[in-house]
């Protein structure tokens, strides 16, 4: 006995500092994980970025975490139908207590000795719902692989946009600065000649405010800049302070031969994220018409008992044998119409989940011609702009000259400034529309 209860001291002792070096260990892993080491500066492509915001996304771990549970939930539906065994030890000390049995007309005492019982319980139960759990756990894992994929594919798709933006506008503030610098040159020249008398102040006035509102241009670009790269910091999941250098240039990310690769790429139904999900779905509702129907199947049980009494003391009987074996089987007969129910409920919502999936796998095609025409379209505006750009730099470039040798006036460079920043700020949102149109056809196409 002696040697018993140092095995159940032990084990106990055991199992409490396993469970002190897990949650440790746990605790090292958050504290690591919460400190970890970021460069002081990153420079990336986009697919290094793309990379890198799969790697430390929290979004992204917490769906990797969720394929693990879902494992682990499998695991849990299968062990409940394998054996589980049980230990208990007791011991009763009746204090001296003698009983008193009357016998033949004598009384006749009987000691009540001290006992201990050491009892092992092993049982275990199988039924076709239990079964179809584990098919329904498969379903289920197969369903958290592929929302982590999902997830994937849009963190992989928002850090595209969010470094195309990044490029586009310091693109356009570069640009904004050198024609800031040649608008000041002219600002310079016309107060040399209003001081000189050969031209009047309020030329001098407008060229100012010019140059006054190219600096309010620039600041609002950088200010966007600011947003757009703190956006990216947020999917990369880097510190504020981390400087980011983005290496990729924007003429190489908006290259027609990858808007034609992708327009020329067929549509396969079943590399659809969102069909593979539905198609889950279904599989998932029809086992669970399954699990329903098992509620009027048999559950059929095995359990084997042994328990062993020792007994301090003279006398005392043994009442329980040391051996016992258990075989039942247990047939559901009427739950008046509860288990029907459940069935006709599983099956509606079968119905349900296959509607939507024909409906669904309907819309899919059109959506794909949809998305192929807005980024065609995308593309052919993003073309225009772009060239129109290129027009209005050249014309405010031809009107800065003109004006230098009093060519033209100063309604002639207002307008063909005001010309050029409205160009600018279209060219950035057909870049900004073509990169979203870009993103949403890979990811139904899942690229």
């Amino acid at each position: 006995m002696r040697k018993f209860l140092f095995f159940i001291s032990a084990l106990v002792i055991s199992a409490t500092m396993l469970a002190e070096d897990h949650v440790m260990a746990a605790t090292k892993s958050q504290k690591s994980n919460d400190e970890r080491q970021t460069p002081a500066t990153l420079s990336l492509n986009l697919q290094e970025a793309q990379d890198y915001a799969i790697k430390q996304n929290r979004s992204l771990k917490n769906a990797s975490l969720a394929v693990q549970e879902a494992y682990a939930a499998r695991w849990q539906t299968i062990a409940a139908m394998l054996p589980q065994v049980d230990g208990s030890y007791s011991y009763s000390n009746y204090l001296g207590y003698s009983a008193t049995l009357s016998m033949m007309g004598n009384d006749v005492k009987i000691n009540m000795p001290n006992v201990g019982a050491l009892g092992v319980t092993a049982s275990m139960g199988i039924n076709g719902q239990g079964i179809v759990g584990v098919l329904l756990n498969n379903i289920a894992i197969d369903m958290k692989k592929l929302s982590l994929e999902k997830s994937e594919s849009e963190l992989r798709g928002n850090v595209m946009g969010s470094y195309v933006s990044v490029l586009a506008l310091q693109s356009i503030t570069n640009l904004l600065d050198s024609s800031l610098l040649n608008i000041q040159g002219l600002e310079e020249m016309t107060r040399h000649a209003v001081e000189a008398g050969a031209a009047e102040a309020t030329a001098a006035d407008q060229i100012r405010v010019r140059v006054n509102t190219l600096k309010t241009s620039i600041n609002n670009q950088k200010f966007s800049i600011e947003l757009a790269t703190n956006s990216l910091k947020v999917l990369l999941d880097v510190p504020a302070e981390t400087e980011l250098i983005l290496t990729e240039s924007l003429d190489a990310m908006l290259s027609p031969e990858r808007v034609i690769s992708l327009l020329g790429e067929q549509f396969a139904l079943e590399n659809n994220l969102n069909y593979q999900l539905l198609r889950k779905q279904v599989d998932l509702a029809e086992k669970n018409v399954h699990m329903a129907g098992w509620a009027y199947g048999p559950t059929l049980s095995v359990g084997y008992n042994y328990t062993d009494q020792h007994y301090y003391g003279e006398g005392g009987m043994r009442m329980t044998p040391p051996n016992t074996v258990q075989l039942s089987v247990r047939m559901p007969l009427w739950s008046s119409g509860k288990r029907a129910a459940g069935v006709v409920v599983k099956k509606i919502a079968l119905e349900e989940v296959k509607n939507t999936l024909s409906e669904t796998t309907d819309n899919l095609a059109i959506q794909y011609r949809q998305l192929c025409f807005s980024l065609t379209n995308a593309y052919e505006t993003y073309l225009n702009e772009k060239d129109n750009m290129e027009v209005s730099k050249r014309v405010f470039a031809s009107a800065t000259n003109k004006y230098k040798y009093g060519a033209s006036s100063n309604m002639e460079l207002t307008n063909a400034s005001n010309d050029l920043i409205n160009a600018q700020s279209s060219y950035i949102q057909s870049i900004l529309s073509l990169v979203n149109a870009q993103v949403e056809l890979e990811k139904f196409l899942n690229n």
